[in-house]
Parts: C-alpha cells; sequence; structure tokens
C-alpha cells in the first residue's frame, strides 16, 4: 500500500487529521483562522498556552480534538521562516510530517495550504513530493503480523488549495519521476538471490516495455560473439550468467540529432572474486548495481511523463563471484574496443563492466553525449562521504548543465579532477591498459583515467561515481535508509532542460 497524493479546492473534512501551517514565532497561516473558529478557538488556546511550539522548521504539535470534530486530529507544522520555504525545503517539510504522522499511526489528512505562499502551488507540490518520496517502503519479505501489533501508514494525503488543478498537473509530473526513484530503491534493496542478472533483465523488460521503452536483452552467447570480453571476465565465475540490456526511449521521431546516453554499472552481488572482499560488511554489496538502478528508474520517469527526447540506457549486469571458472589476478583480457587489460585486482571489476558498455553505445548509438553511473570506488566515499557524488566531466558545458540540474533537484555533484596523469596511471606495462594505478593513490580519479581510455575523441562524457550516494545505512529527510534511487531526479531535469523542446 502506498502514499495517495490528491489536490481539492474545497476541504471534505473527511480525514483523521487536518494540517495547519505556522511560521517562526507562531504566525498562523490564513487557513487557521476558519478552523479556529470551528474549533471553538481551540487552537489559539493551545498556542497560549504551548510554550515549546514556535513554528520552527520541521517542529510539529499533533492535538487531539474533542469528541464531534470535523477531524480526530489538528496538527501545527512548522515551516519556519516564509521567505527561506522553497522547493527542495519544502520537499524536506514534507519528509518531517511524514514521520511524525505516521509515528502517532494517522492514515488520512487533509492539508489546509497556505495562500500566502509566495508559490503556494509548487510549494504545495514540493511538500507534497516530499511525504511521498519519505513514505517509501520496502517490506514484501516481511511476514504479515497479527492484527494488533499492526502499524498504520500514511495512505491518504489531500492538498486544499484553490488551484488545485494546476497543482495536480504539477505533481503528475512529480509523480512519473518518483515512481521511476521508486524503482530504482526497489532493485537496490532486493536480495542477490532474487536479482541475478537474467532474473535483473527480465524484471527491466516487464517494467519498461509497457510504456513504450523499446528493450534489447543481450545474452552470454551475443556478447561473446560480439567480443565482450571483459563484462564477460567479471561474471564468468558465477553461476548466474551475465546479461546487458539496451533501452530505447524515442520521444521525438522528428528530431534528427544523436540520441543522448545514460550507462550503468550493474553488479548484482560483488564479493570481489578472487580479490575477495572481507566478510563484515560484504552484505552491502548488493547494492553495487545502484547505477544500473538509476538508468532503469530514469527510463521509466522519461517514459511516463513522455519525454520529449531521444534516449538510450544501456546496463551491463554481472554477478561477480570466486569459482575454479573465476578470472583471476594477471589475467589478460580483450575488450569490445579491442583494448587488451590485464587484470591486477578481480575487485576492480565495475570499471571492466563499463568499458564494454561505453565502447557498445558508441560503436552502435553514436550518442551525442555519454554519463555513466556507477558505485565505483570505496575512495568517492572517503572523499566526500554520503552527502555528495564525485563527478568527473571532460566538458565545462555538460558538467555546467549537470551541476545546475543537482542544484534544482537537491542531489548534489561535486566536480573532482579528470586529469590526463591518470589516464597514464593506468596504461599496462604488457597491454594497453591494466585494471589498477601504478601510483595506488587516488582511487576515484585513477577509475576514472581507466574509463576515459574507452571514451572516443571528441565524445562528451561525464562519470558519476554514485558509490556514497546510492546506499545510506540512516535515514535522511525524504529517504529511508538503504538505496536512495539517487540519480533518477537530477538527470531526469538535466534531460528536460536540455534535451526536449
Amino acid at each position: 500500500m502506498t502514499l495517495n497524493i490528491s489536490f481539492s479546492q474545497a476541504p471534505n473534512k473527511n480525514a483523521e487529521a487536518a494540517i495547519l501551517c505556522f511560521y517562526d514565532g507562531k504566525e498562523p497561516s490564513a487557513p487557521v483562522s476558519s478552523l479556529n473558529y470551528e474549533f471553538s478557538g481551540f487552537i489559539d488556546h493551545v498556542l497560549e498556552k504551548n510554550k515549546s511550539f514556535k513554528g520552527k522548521f520541521g517542529q510539529t504539535e499533533i492535538l487531539m480534538l474533542p469528541e464531534g470534530s470535523s477531524y480526530s486530529y489538528v496538527v501545527l507544522l512548522g515551516c519556519g521562516s516564509k521567505d527561506d520555504l522553497g522547493k527542495l525545503e519544502a520537499e524536506k517539510l514534507g519528509g518531517k510530517l511524514c514521520v511524525a504522522l505516521e509515528n502517532r499511526d494517522i492514515e488520512t489528512l487533509e492539508f489546509y495550504s497556505d495562500s500566502d505562499f509566495a508559490n503556494n502551488m509548487d510549494i504545495s507540490v514540493h511538500i507534497a513530493a516530499g511525504m511521498k518520496l519519505r513514505s517509501y517502503k520496502f517490506e514484501q519479505y516481511k511476514s504479515d503480523k497479527p492484527d494488533d501489533e499492526k502499524k498504520n501508514i500514511l495512505l491518504k494525503a489531500d492538498f486544499v488549495l484553490l488551484d488545485n488543478n494546476e497543482a495536480r498537473d504539477l505533481y503528475d509530473v512529480q509523480a512519473s519521476i518518483i515512481d521511476g526513484m521508486f524503482l530504482a530503491r526497489d532493485l537496490v534493496n532486493e536480495p542477490p538471490n532474487m536479482l541475478y542478472p537474467e532474473i535483473y533483465a527480465k524484471r527491466i523488460k516487464a517494467q519498461l516495455k509497457p510504456l513504450g521503452v523499446e528493450v534489447e536483452i543481450l545474452d552470454e552467447k551475443k556478447m561473446h560473439k560480439l567480443g565482450m570480453g571483459a563484462l564477460l571476465a567479471v561474471g564468468q565465475g558465477s553461476d548466474n550468467h551475465s546479461r546487458m540490456v539496451i533501452m530505447r526511449w524515442n520521444g521525438d521521431e522528428d528530431d534528427t540529432n544523436p540520441p543522448i546516453a545514460f550507462v550503468g554499472k550493474g553488479v548484482t552481488f560483488d564479493t570481489g572474486g578472487i580479490s575477495l572482499k572481507p566478510s563484515a560488511g560484504m552484505e552491502d554489496m548488493k547494492m553495487d548495481m545502484g547505477g544500473s538502478a538509476a538508468v532503469v528508474g530514469l527510463m521509466k520517469s522519461l517514459a511516463r511523463r513522455k519525454s520529449a527526447a531521444n534516449v538510450i540506457g544501456i546496463v551491463g549486469l554481472v554477478e561477480n563471484m570466486p569459482s575454479a571458472r573465476a578470472y583471476r589476478p594477471a589475467d589478460i583480457i580483450t575488450s569490445y574496443a579491442g583494448k587488451t587489460i590485464e587484470v591486477l585486482n578481480t575487485d576492480a571489476e565495475g570499471r571492466l563492466v563499463l568499458a564494454d558498455a561505453l565502447s557498445y553505445v558508441q560503436d552502435i548509438y553514436k550518442p551525442s553525449l555519454i554519463i555513466d553511473l556507477a558505485t565505483l570506488t570505496g575512495a568517492i566515499v572517503v572523499a566526500l562521504g554520503h552527502e555528495y557524488c564525485g563527478t568527473f566531466s571532460n566538458d565545462d558545458e555538460l558538467w555546467s548543465q549537470m551541476d545546475k540540474a543537482g542544484k534544482d533537484t537537491g542531489e548534489k555533484l561535486w566536480r573532482m579532477p579528470l586529469d590526463n596523469v591518470w589516464k597514464k596511471d593506468v596504461e599496462g606495462t604488457i597491454t594497453d591498459v591494466q585494471n589498477m594505478s601504478k601510483s595506488k593513490g587516488a582511487g576515484s580519479c585513477t577509475a576514472a583515467g581507466f574509463l576515459s581510455h574507452f571514451i572516443d575523441k571528441d565524445m562528451k562524457w561525464a562519470h558519476m561515481d554514485i558509490a556514497g550516494t546510492a546506499w545510506i545505512k540512516s535515514d535522511k529527510d525524504i529517504t529511508p535508509k538503504y538505496g536512495t534511487g539517487f540519480g533518477v531526479r537530477i538527470l531526469d531535469r538535466f534531460v528536460a532542460d536540455n534535451y526536449e523542446s
């Protein structure tokens, strides 16, 4: 069961709770006076006696109303400074409200939007989006609890404002993007015994084909024929055979320009292979397909909102396991591009998967630009934690467009240096390249340097290392812990701003 968001011009007064906005200093929003009159001055009385509620951002006071009232509860919601309440802050506010209501087992609400909001529709829509994003749950593997132990969840939120139809249209766009984010979160949260390459590929097709996305699946036989030795080497130790999935969204059939391309790393579980990872924390390595999940979620968002852009999405799906068949340190493999690679560490596998996917999309589709996403290095987490996505780009204009999209959506990017010194650092001694650097330092930069060997001259390219942002261990304002769906929103905005007429 998921949270249903609706918009109405007038209250129906058939919900459990009424939500009223207050600002710093307990300044009431416009609708407060009418409900205060209906409740016989109850709200004024509470505000006079309550010394803790001051209208600070995110504060909530949930009050039970007397019997016979049109609601069971009235919720005083602190919005902070009215001047500071922009779209991103509104989403955070919605997330905080969602948590407060669920902690009190409230299932339905009517939100009285403040007509004095500087951008009433936008603020209301983004509060709604924040509630929706924070309401996400991944519980399909939990057994049903007895009725007396079940916790109620927030099921319906109706926003009351005059421009309700326009607000609904604005929210529908957000809902399409959120659908893509939720798909990405679901994929990242799935256990590896339930989401391995073959099943993952089938799930992509089931999700996207009904929306009009063309989906092509390459099995191992096809990839062997194509010469994808890098990707296939990573997955050869597993009983679960590798796949590559190509997704095509043709949103503008009259556009003769090359498509834009997004490439995702999809290691459905990463043991490290022969270069085995430590056992502590290895369970988190089910998230090593977060880049692919973001690309799949993005394709769903674009299709759901009928994006007027032509987009290619490609994901390489493998499972990195140790076995008698697994690739080894010192192996030499040949990539789709024809370049030879010396394997120095089988846990530097994601760059091998991306190498073949990047080369293939350039060779077959000749895109105007490529953005890849990968949970590629632990080094980026050391550098930027879980707040920023380290982003490398060989084109200043592309970076500027991505940076703007990040600031507009709250998915933060930090530009990292793409210096030729790191490209040289992964040149091989007995091969064209090697999958670990000679210097052993600057792990995220040398990984990007490795990928740059597989980018054609003059191709606009960006690499997003989402290792720190795809997976979190504690809740954030609009994101419950674990899979975040990072990448879907920023790239949807990037496409909308720059590649739709």
